[in-house]
């Protein structure tokens, strides 16, 4: 199995470098202006030679974990649009820009551009400048959905394989309640007015 994932971001990074710590095949899709000479991205492409355009990464990919800055997803969503899709897994793993109203934009744009594939939503709650927003390493869960029973233990699997608990909160219709936690936390961060993250832990009673 190999898995894509998509953006530059920290968040691309620390899981891609988790699942190659864990024995995957792992390929980076990244913008074509990105600067594969960052030190950390250059030791990463020297060591396992896997950087490479966004819709390269797709087409090599039976997973895809979408985990870029919003203002490339238009991008990836063309390069997804461009690919045979058939029998490939999805993971959105971005957040919106926060709106009263709550939708999953993200999420329908990806859907829309890649409707034979199975989406899902999962390891949002990260965000994309992780692990600087959990420099003790204390978040051990994600929360997942989608609308695909039979890719469903595969994603769980997947997740759990990097230590992860993974959290299944049902259908797709439930992604927007993912971001609102995201979005809840820096909300609560940015009233406390401190440099500390806040995240939400699971607590079954």
């Amino acid at each position: 199995m190999k898995l894509g994932i998509l953006g530059g971001t920290s968040l691309a990074k620390t899981l891609g470098s988790k699942y190659l710590d864990a024995g995957l095949s792992v390929v980076f899709g990244v913008c074509s202006d990105f600067d594969t000479e960052a030190n950390e991205w250059k030791a990463l492409n020297r060591l396992h030679h896997r950087i490479c355009p966004f819709e390269s990464a797709i087409i090599q990919s039976e997973i895809i974990l979408i985990c870029s800055e919003n203002e490339h997803l238009t991008e990836i969503c063309a390069a997804l649009k461009n690919v045979d899709l058939d029998d490939k897994i999805i993971v959105d793993c971005t957040n919106a820009s926060y709106k009263q109203k709550l939708a999953n934009t993200n999420t329908t744009q990806i859907i829309k551009a890649a409707p034979k594939a199975a989406t899902f939503k999962a390891f949002n709650n990260l965000g994309i400048d992780y692990p600087n927003s959990d420099v003790l390493g204390i978040i051990k869960e994600t929360y997942f959905c989608g609308d695909h029973e039979q890719e469903r233990l595969r994603l769980k699997r997947l997740i759990e394989l990097i230590g992860f608990r993974a959290i299944d909160v049902g259908r797709m219709v439930n992604a927007p309640l993912l971001e609102a936690f995201y979005h809840l936390s820096k909300e609560i961060c940015w009233n406390k007015k401190e440099n500390s993250c806040y995240h939400f832990k699971l607590i079954s009673v």
